[in-house]
This record gives structure tokens, sequence and C-alpha cells, in this order.
């Protein structure tokens, strides 16, 4: 249990640390990044990331906000919120990391492939 709770938390700041790095994309810029990462992933403009990956991401999402959950909260206090914390620490890293390397996607592969050349062509 105290392993569990140690290795999200250092997850959840290794997470922090990457986004507040200076430079880096702040959270809300990554946020909003979310829907066009989904875009550009499923449509296969993007091949950074896995569908499977983006899906284990909304399964996450739905695992902790469900009322139902694998170790319920109620009866078991404390360990049931062990496995929320893992789950929330590894959406968390998840995230960052994929909005890290897609934001840089988009800010140089992506515009480069849609810049058009003007010009005759020679053949």
């Amino acid at each position: 249990m105290a392993k569990t709770r140690f290795g999200a938390l250092r997850t959840i700041a290794t997470a922090v640390r990457t986004a507040t790095r200076p430079g880096s994309p702040a959270m809300g810029e990554r946020l909003m990044s979310l829907p066009r990462l989904f875009r550009a992933t499923f449509s296969g403009e993007y091949a950074g990331t896995s569908r499977g990956r983006l899906m284990m991401v909304l399964a996450g999402v739905a695992y902790v906000v469900s009322p139902i959950d694998l170790v319920p909260e109620l009866a078991l206090s404390v360990f049931g919120l062990a496995d929320d914390a893992v789950v929330v620490s590894w959406i968390a890293a998840t995230v960052v990391n994929e909005t890290e390397s897609f934001l840089a996607w988009e800010r140089t592969g992506s515009a480069a492939a849609r810049e058009t050349v003007q010009g005759n062509v020679v053949r």
C-alpha cells in the first residue's frame, strides 16, 4: 500500500515538474490540445501515440468518476482511494507526456506538412 501511494505521488510530481518547466506549454494549453490530439490520432495524421493509449486514458477517467469501483471507498476507506490515486497519477502523467509530444509535433512537423510551395513544377 505504501509503495503504491509513493509511486502515485512520484508519478504526479514528475508530471507536474514536466508541465511547469520554463518554456513548457501551460496546463490550459495542454488541456485545450486534447481534442486536437484525439482528432489527429484517430484520423491517422498524428502517429506519436496510439488509439488504444488514448482509449485507455478515457477508460481511466471513466473509472475514476464512476460510482462503481473495484475497491469501494466506503467499505475500505484509505485502501479504496489507493486504486483511484494510481489511476489519476497515470492519467496525469500520460496527458502531460502525450500533449508535450503532440504540441511539439504541431509546432514543427504538422506546420511543415501543411505548408504548400507555390511555383512552377518542372518535369
